[in-house]
């Protein structure tokens, strides 16, 4: 298949797509091997950027999304203003935060962590598809577990979990944490403005 095909169909697929398309599909698909197909992918992303398209294509961890650039969004919501979002509440970022770097989590550590109750937090988080259930750890009940998803990743302009500013072991041990957490929590809530995350609905 030559490069323009190539180029051509991965387009096709991302854009019917909408969602994150993980790259052994489309290497399956295209009979193309991994390296070829993310190397195909970072050339479509480079060219959008720099011609200042008005489309993007993110990578986020192992899969591959096509979405409308960040400088559109004020376009992009008046057209769509119905489907508008609503930006995620001070509680639903905190409890964001606590998973985003300690995952998977259960709902008995955030609240460790908060000193108050995170069930309607974490459950409002689920709808908006930011986090998803993990497993059960295996201790007396066996409580459910949390981890953050692709839609989160995508949310904040994180290709990867790697991409969070790093806590040091010591604030992750010490009384510093909470301190650390709010100001990671004011990031969020700067990129939060700037992006459409999750459904129409009210505030968290």
């Amino acid at each position: 298949m030559e490069l323009k095909e190539l180029e051509s169909a991965i387009e096709g697929i991302l854009f019917a797509a909408g969602d994150p398309v993980p790259v052994e599909r489309i290497c399956l698909a295209l009979e193309q091997d991994r390296e070829t197909v993310d190397s195909v992918c970072q050339s479509l992303a480079d060219q959008y950027s720099y011609d200042r398209r008005g489309i993007r294509l993110v990578h986020m961890e192992t899969s591959w999304q096509m979405c409308s650039a960040p400088e559109q969004a004020d376009y992009v919501r008046k057209v769509l203003e119905s489907r508008k979002p609503a930006r995620l509440s001070q509680p639903a970022l905190e409890v964001l935060s606590i998973i985003a770097y300690f995952q998977p989590v259960t709902r008995a550590y955030i609240e460790q962590i908060r000193g108050v109750d995170s069930s309607y937090t974490v459950g409002l988080l689920l709808e908006r598809n930011l986090i998803c259930e993990a497993g059960r750890l295996n201790v007396p009940g066996r409580p459910m577990q949390f981890r953050t998803t692709k839609t989160f990743l995508r949310s904040f302009g994180l290709t990867k979990l790697d991409d969070l500013p790093e806590l040091s072991t010591a604030t992750k041990e010490g009384a510093q944490l909470t301190m650390e957490l709010e100001r990671y929590t004011q990031r969020l809530q700067a990129a939060e403005v700037q992006k459409d995350i999750g459904e129409t609905g009210e505030a968290l």
